[in-house]
């Protein structure tokens, strides 16, 4: 006989991965743009930056490795820790861990660069703390699930 417990899923375990999977799935997308140095990915955002697209690839380009390494630590973290939340394992705890590990490191490696001007202040920063507020609860909240035993 089994004398394991089973726990079960609460519903906004759910709606919280499902939701944390279609969000966390754009900053892959964003990586890979970068990376493959998709100048008309930069152009359709030339408005939203508020520079020329072929000035932010170069700036994107341009970084370190080491940024670059924990810019792909912070978003392949992020996306497989919400696939793994969705499975229901506690995996899920360190993909997030590693996600806010790689998004310190590029958010400390860009400030300590130095960021340009069209980078930094008003709608970049207010991006950049809704970035850490959800990486934060998303590893809060697989914790929890794990404390709770939803996650095995």
């Amino acid at each position: 006989m089994d004398t394991e417990t089973t726990t079960k899923t609460p519903w906004h375990l759910w709606l919280i991965g499902a939701l944390a999977t279609a969000w966390n799935a754009i900053g892959p997308y964003d990586y890979i743009q970068t990376q493959t140095g998709n100048l008309d990915y930069f152009k359709s955002s030339e408005e939203m930056m508020g520079v020329d697209g072929a000035t932010a690839l170069a700036y994107f380009q341009d970084l370190p490795a080491w940024i670059d390494a924990c810019w792909a630590l912070g978003v392949w973290g992020a996306l497989i820790g919400s696939i793994l939340l969705l499975l229901r394992s506690r995996y899920a705890v360190w993909s997030f861990a590693i996600s806010l590990f790689g998004l310190a490191g590029s958010t400390f490696g860009q400030l300590a660069r130095g960021m340009p001007e069209w980078a930094s202040g008003g709608s970049n920063t207010i991006f950049t703390i809704v970035i850490w507020s959800i990486a934060t609860f998303l590893l809060i909240y697989a914790v929890s699930m794990r404390n709770k035993g939803v996650l095995r």
